[in-house]
């Protein structure tokens, strides 16, 4: 008993019975138990019956699945006698499922035969040769059951089904079970088994024994040949397969030949009549073996050959069938036994032709025809050449050569342009091509024919592919300039030639136009759309790419100089190198590039501040120097695979301003900033109106009275030049052209000084100074009002001031012109200014006579980015003149 459950599936257990050798009929009966609660499977019980201790071999009955609850008998009905014995065994295997239980019980030997399963009679040998078919015939005595199987068992296991079941009597029946061109290896022991539930019936084994038909080992050997016979030895004394031989045979047959013959031999030599000369044989013997199919297979063939003769003459009658360009057919009359005399011949058709006008190279070649064949064609020719042509017969007794006959080959289309010939120069909206002659003209070239089209543009303007355009070209012109062509465009150009029998093979190339510089869409310089002091707003338009994209636009601000050659709107002359304006202040370059603006962000005009004081893409837009002219450029740049493009424009001009545009600034902190300009301009006006009486003291010899016209500190007995103790930044030095143009200017960067000018008043502590509105005190051309904003002094504008350096000869000026001087006395301004501001100066706290004295001012305008510049570095300079 096996519980199932308490095992894995798989595993196995065994009962093996005794060995048995019984003399007479007998039966082996048993009872099975195979049962699980839930219907599954607890496993598989098989009976094995083992012969003499052969193999286990296949289960000659077994049972599976769930069959109640409830024990069940079968039987064993084994048909092997002494001397052989028997063993049976029993085996338990574990299915998946791993629920019921398997039992085995009641196994016994019975002396009679077995009601439920048939008894086989002896089963006999089979003895077939190798390749037939063979079939045993199983007897059987007993009822055969519709569900009964009958197999043929083979001891190594496999098993055969029977084709069919034949019932002599209602007690015995045939079952045939037929094996089909069996060879060596199905040779083994067999037995007939009867499977049904009630039990199983099996047969003694008997074997099937396959004989192997003879076949000799070596092929015969030849003695003699000749040219229609051949003597052979027959060489069968060495054998494959089993004897007994009982007939030998020859079978010949040509060698390339469908048919063969098969001829009997009593002796060990024979001779083979009439064969063909000059012909290959396959010769074979055959042996045979008592049995259906008892003739082997013929052994190793000897190849022999019968003699042949010389050829009686070479081919004749070589004619042309079709003439081509590069191809030649010919034909020939065909070759009969009487001109070969001999089946083994090869007829070969040499020709050769020479390559280009000279003869120092010939191409030979020799093609050796199939059998029969009397046509050729000869391929892979030149057009207009000369072939020579002849035909050879051989065979292996001798060789006979025919006649050389020439063909001409005929004209055919010119061969392909090199495209390494092809040589281009392109342009913007040009190329120059130039081409060679075809190496193989094969012909009189009557034309060549260009063709081209575009194939790509980076040029979004440009519709690829464009339209395909063709020229011709006569046969003498090997080169075409191809023009209004786009820029930046890649076009396809196909050149190829042509004779009478058409046009060769094109070559092709590609070829890029060079971009061109952008356009502007400016008709001339526009006018700007706004203007201040230190900025100007222009109107930026996209420019039109041509052959590339724009790849960015450019602002640039450059100085506009007198001296200096100015750029045409629209000129060549652009700015190629990008410069900051750190960069051109450092290398003292006239021009920077104030901004850069990427492609995408001018999709269409925008305004542009110029001075804006901001940053684009790294390039710094500061404000414009309001004394100085500007010219405003506008630049757009293509790049593409290395090549650039540039474009500019002059858009705008802002011009110098002869007065400040720069507002002065008045805060709480600043009061004081207007008192200096009104001072300045009053000190300026005293300086005038003393310029007389300074010279009539020069000229009576009276030198207490000094003057500083020189930008340095300096000392004097009468006039003393002074500075207020207020902290006045020292500025670099700016160009010279600044200092022609230079006027009062209020700079709240800077902290500004002036002189306190003791002045006449009855009030004693208070001060008044007046203040004229001067014309201008410079020679020139009238300039362009610079928007100033309004002044804090009620008095009027101020005017512009003089150089130190040039206040000498304006003062010669002012005493030998007329219009100049003042005209009239200054005014006091800024009523009920603190006069007790003004410091100390009284010793011992006792009040004195303060004398009188003309001030004046100066102010020095600095020189930016110039640290060469030889002028002062001051702001202002005060000078006193004692006018006792």
């Amino acid at each position: 008993m096996v519980n199932a459950s308490q095992h894995a599936p798989g595993q196995r257990a065994h009962v093996i019975f005794q060995s048995l050798s019984e003399n007479d009929t007998h039966c082996v009966q048993f009872s099975y138990f195979l049962y699980s609660r839930d219907g599954h499977s607890p496993g598989t019980l098989g009976v094995y019956v083992r012969v003499n201790g052969g193999p286990l071999g296949s289960a000659v009955w077994n049972m599976t699945g769930s069959h109640g609850r409830q024990w069940h008998q079968a039987e064993l009905a084994v048909s092997t006698f002494w001397p052989n014995e028997y063993q049976v065994l029993f085996e338990a295997l574990i299915s998946p499922d791993r629920r019921g239980y398997m039992g085995l019980d009641d196994i016994l030997l019975l002396s009679y035969p077995c009601a439920k399963a048939p008894h086989f009679s002896r089963l006999g040998d089979v003895e077939v040769n190798a390749g037939q078919n063979a079939s045993f015939q199983c007897m059987a005595a007993g009822r055969a059951a519709e569900a009964e199987r009958f197999l043929l068992q083979r001891q190594s296991g496999a098993l055969v089904p029977a084709a069919g079941v034949r019932h002599i009597s209602h007690r015995r029946f045939l079952a045939t079970f037929p094996l089909a061109a069996v060879s060596r290896a199905e040779q083994d022991l067999y037995r007939c088994v009867s499977q049904a539930p009630r039990g199983a019936g099996v047969s003694n084994f008997a074997e099937l024994i396959v004989k192997e038909p003879p076949t000799p080992i070596a092929p015969p050997q030849l003695l003699r040949a000749g040219p229609t016979y051949l003597i052979i030895q027959l060489n069968t004394n060495s054998i494959i397969g089993d004897g007994p031989i009982v007939r030998k045979e020859i079978e010949y047959r040509m060698a390339r030949g469908p048919w063969a013959e098969v001829h009997a031999v009593s002796l060990q030599t024979y001779k083979l009549w009439h064969l063909d000369p000059d012909t290959e044989y396959e010769i074979s013997v055959l042996l045979t073996r008592p049995g259906d199919g008892g003739t082997g297979r013929p052994g190793p063939p000897l190849l022999s050959r019968t003699k042949c003769a010389e050829p009686m003459r070479a081919p004749k009658g070589l004619a042309f069938a079709e003439i081509l360009a590069r191809q030649l057919t010919l034909q020939w009359e065909p070759l009969g036994y009487n001109v070969t005399r001999c089946h083994t011949y090869t007829v070969s058709l040499c020709y050769y032709y020479t390559l280009g006008s000279s003869h120092n190279q010939t191409v030979r070649e020799c093609v050796k025809m199939e059998r029969g064949v009397n046509r050729y064609t000869i391929k892979n020719l030149l057009p207009y050449r000369d072939v020579h042509v002849r035909l050879v017969l051989t065979n292996p007794e001798g060789r006979k050569e025919g006649k050389e006959v020439t063909f001409q080959t005929d004209e055919d289309v010119p061969g392909g342009i090199a495209a390494e010939s092809l040589t281009f120069t392109p342009l913007e909206d040009m190329i120059f091509l130039k081409w060679e002659e075809p190496q193989e003209p094969n012909g009189l070239i009557t034309q060549y024919e260009i063709s081209y089209q575009s194939i790509e543009s980076s040029d979004p303007a440009v519709n690829v592919p464009g339209p395909r355009r063709t020229i011709s070209k006569l046969r003498n012109e090997t080169y075409h300039v191809f023009s209004n062509l786009h820029p930046g465009t890649t076009y396809l150009f196909s050149v190829r030639a042509r004779t009478g029998k058409g046009f060769g093979q094109a070559a092709l190339t590609e070829i890029t136009t060079n971009i061109s510089a952008p356009s502007f869409d400016y008709t001339d310089m526009p006018a700007p759309l706004g203007e201040s002091e230190n900025t100007i707003t222009v109107l930026l338009r996209p420019a039109q790419g041509r052959g590339a994209p724009i790849s960015v636009y450019q602002v640039i601000v450059e100085e506009d100089r007198p001296r200096r050659l100015r750029r045409e709107p629209g000129g060549q002359d652009c700015f190629p190198v990008p410069l900051t304006f750190e960069a051109a202040l450092a290398r003292g370059l006239m021009h920077y590039f104030g901004a850069e603006l990427a492609a995408s962000s001018l999709p269409e005009a925008m305004p542009f501040t110029v001075g804006d004081n901001q940053t684009y893409r790294g390039f710094w837009n500061p404000p414009l120097e309001p004394r100085k002219a500007y010219l405003i450029y506008f630049q757009a740049a293509s790049h593409l695979k290395g090549e650039t493009r540039l474009n500019c424009i002059r858009i705008a001009r802002k011009a110098a301003c002869k007065e400040s545009k720069r507002p002065l600034e008045v805060s709480q902190r600043s009061e004081e900033m207007g008192l200096i300009l009104g001072i300045c301009a009053g000190g300026l006006a005293v300086l005038i109106l003393l310029l007389g009486a300074i010279i009539v003291i020069i000229r009576k010899g009276r030198d207490r009275y000094a003057y500083s016209y020189y930008p340095k500190p300096v000392n004097m007995t009468k006039a003393t030049v002074n500075y207020r103790q207020e902290k006045t930044h020292m500025m670099s030095a700016v160009d010279r052209s600044f200092t022609d143009q230079s006027t009062l200017q209020e700079d709240e960067r800077l902290g500004l000084s002036f002189m306190d000018a003791p002045g006449y008043s009855p009030r004693g502590d208070q001060r008044s100074i007046g203040v004229t509105e001067a014309s201008s005190l410079l020679g020139g051309s009238p300039r362009r009002p610079c928007g100033r904003k309004g002044s804090p002094y009620h008095t009027g504008q101020l005017h512009p001031a003089v150089r130190v350096a040039d206040l000498l000869q304006h003062i010669n000026q002012m005493k030998t012109a007329e219009g100049y001087g003042f005209k009239q006395e200054y005014e006091s301004f800024f009523e009920g200014w603190d006069a007790t501001k003004k410091k100390d100066k009284l010793k011992g706290g006792r009040q004195e006579p303060v004398p009188a004295y003309d001030r004046h001012r100066v102010k020095l305008h600095p020189m930016l980015g110039d640290p060469s510049a030889d002028y002062i570095n001051a702001n202002y300079i005060d000078i006193r003149i004692n006018r006792e």
